[in-house]
């Protein structure tokens, strides 16, 4: 077993790695996501077998109003069993649609909002050893009411969720006691707490690159895909 490497701040990053594919078969398609098997070539010329989940990526806010509170709904996800506190979100389906355009489009769309000031608070993968999904959360402040956008009907669960607000610092406490377990909430609220005695400053612009959303093309193109 090697020693322990210690990395200096600048050190501290995710490096892109390509192992080889020697096959790659589509087993499954559903309705948002995927479930692809690779073949996959270790550095020892060994095969793994590797089961993920091809998903388009999704965006979330953490919406902070005048009072320090964060504006959040109550949405039913069926597969965890539970009525989940969260922040809006939404995938990342519409092809060319710009991310901070995407962030903005679900805060109107679940909330009823629009924001002045946007910045990017953390990014992040869901589950990186079996799923694709990669999720950028922002931080939005300096709200105003606008109308859903035309078009939108609320369907599903979307039709039986409701807007609640509570303060950070209480959304922060309910994290830390378990009682809180969507993972963009868990991400952002903690993020935006750690953030907050800064001014913000620390922040990354609305615009700022994403590495892992570059990257995922690549990815996709590695393998050819069987059926």
């Amino acid at each position: 077993m090697h020693p322990p490497i210690v990395l200096s701040g600048d050190e501290l990053s995710d490096v892109p790695m390509a192992w080889p594919v020697a096959s790659r078969r589509l087993v499954g398609e559903g309705a948002v996501f995927d479930l692809v098997r690779d073949q996959v070539v270790d550095p020892g010329g060994a095969e793994l077998r590797r089961e993920w989940i091809r998903h388009p990526g999704a965006v979330g806010v953490i919406v902070l109003d005048q009072d320090d509170r964060v504006v959040l709904v109550r949405q039913y996800r069926h597969p965890s069993g539970l009525r989940l506190v969260e922040p809006p979100a939404g995938l990342l389906d519409l092809d060319g649609e710009d991310h901070v355009v995407a962030a903005q489009r679900e805060l109107a769309e679940e909330v009823g909002l629009a924001a002045a000031d946007w910045r990017v608070l953390v990014d992040m993968f869901t589950s990186p050893g079996a799923s694709q999904e990669s999720v950028r959360i922002y931080l939005a402040r300096g709200l105003s009411a606008v109308d859903r956008p035309e078009g939108f009907v609320a369907e599903g669960e979307e039709a039986e969720m409701d807007i609640v607000l509570a303060t950070l610092d209480d959304v922060v406490t309910a994290v830390l006691e378990g009682r809180l377990q969507n993972p963009v909430l868990v991400a952002g609220a903690m993020a935006a707490a750690a953030s907050r005695p800064r001014g913000w400053e620390n922040l990354r612009p609305a615009d700022a690159p994403w590495p892992a959303r570059l990257l995922r093309a690549e990815f996709l193109a590695r393998a050819p895909m069987d059926r």
